[in-house]
Formats: structure tokens, sequence, C-alpha cells
């Protein structure tokens, strides 16, 4: 399970992924509002722990906008304004619970699995395309009969891919899902794990290819 930490407290966030981390969710965190309304949109995540005072759009302002979206991630607005008021209006701007800061790890983790329970996530193991199946549980990519095991970040890098197969991603949205906004990757990380998944692809014997464009990204193509 996939959870966007939405914190600009940024030990807090660090220490919140760290948490979630060891319970086997897979975390990371972006520090304002416009960059957390652009990441929960990507359809990534099954979950989201989202802070009231936020730079540019505050949380409230945030979950309203993916409401408006259409979007359905399960959310917990998680922050020290703790008034009735406040309340009723995270709620109403779309937030799923409320928790107040401060709050014990054991109410958050219980908390979060409440809330996919309650919102009766299905979770996806897998991923196809063409003639390909990713299975993250395991983290192998199989085509017919053959079998390769994927690394952790090149499991990131093509379950980001096949999720979105007509998008073109770039090498910064790569950098960024997969290492992290604060990261010291750079392009040429991506470069070496397109290639570590190209090889992977020949080894199977697929259809589908990386493609490159020029100043612009990643995309997966079949070929003819």
């Amino acid at each position: 399970m996939r959870i966007l930490v939405v914190e600009d407290e940024k030990s807090l966030a660090n220490s919140l992924v760290r948490l979630l981390a060891g319970e086997q969710y897979q975390a990371e965190a972006v520090h304002d509002g416009d960059s957390g309304l652009d990441y929960a949109l990507s359809g990534q995540y099954d979950a989201m722990i989202l802070d009231v005072m936020l730079p540019g759009r505050n949380g409230y302002q945030l979950a309203t906008a993916l409401r408006k979206a259409g979007s359905d991630i399960p959310i917990l607005m998680l922050t020290a304004k703790e008034t009735v008021q406040d309340k009723v209006l995270g709620l109403d701007s779309g937030a799923d619970d409320y928790l107040t800061k401060p709050f014990t790890t054991e109410e958050l983790l219980a908390r979060v699995r409440a809330l996919l329970r309650r919102q009766g996530t299905v979770q996806m193991d897998s991923l196809d395309f063409c003639d390909l199946k990713l299975v993250l549980s395991s983290s192998t990519l199989t085509r017919e009969d053959k079998q390769v095991r994927l690394s952790r970040k090149e499991l990131d890098v093509l379950r980001i891919l096949m999720s979105q197969p007509a998008h073109i991603i770039s090498k910064e949205d790569l950098i960024i899902k997969v290492w992290g906004a604060d990261s010291e990757a750079m392009d040429n990380n991506v470069e070496a794990y397109i290639s570590f998944l190209r090889k992977k692809l020949f080894f199977l014997g697929s259809q589908v290819l990386i493609t490159s464009h020029r100043r612009l990204g990643y995309q997966l193509e079949i070929s003819e």
C-alpha cells in the first residue's frame, strides 16, 4: 500500500514516512499543498495523511480540490487545529478522518488501518500491459513462462510507467516519485534504471519497449 504524507514540517514528515515504512507501507512525503494535489491526483496512492497548515493551498483547499476532481483517495487530516469548527470544516472539505496533534503512533496507525478498511480499499497486487505482468508483492516481472525479479527502484520505475502507459513520464517526475523530492538523484540515475529494465524486457522477449522522448521523458510502447 502506498501512502502520501503532505506535511510542511520536514522532520515530522520524515518521521511519519519511517513509521509507515516500518509497518510495510510504501510512503513518501511532499511539503506543500500544490505538490500534494499533483501527487494525489496521479492515482499512485492508496491513502493520504494531510496537514492543514501548508504553503500554497492549505489542507482544506487541497481536500476540496481532490473531491471536485473526482478523487476518492482516503484522507486522514492531521493537524494542531482542534476546535469542533476546525474538525467540521476538515470533514466537510472531504477528509475521511481527523486526528489532532500531538498524537500517539499507535492511534495514527490504527486510524490508517481503519480508514483503508472503511473505504473498502481493494489493493491491486499486479499490473498488466501487453504481454507483461508486474506482481508488486513479489517484485517480479513475468512474460508467459519466464520471470525476473526486480530491485525496489526498478519496481517503482516500471510500476509508474505501467500505471500510465499512454503518458510520457518525465525524468523529473520519476526522480520525485521514486527517489523523493529531497533526494540528490539526477537524470543519470533514472537513465541507469531504465537501462536495467530494458535489459530485463529483452531477456523476457517482451514486445514492450521503453521508448525515450527527447527532453520529455519515457513511455511504454509495443513493438510491431
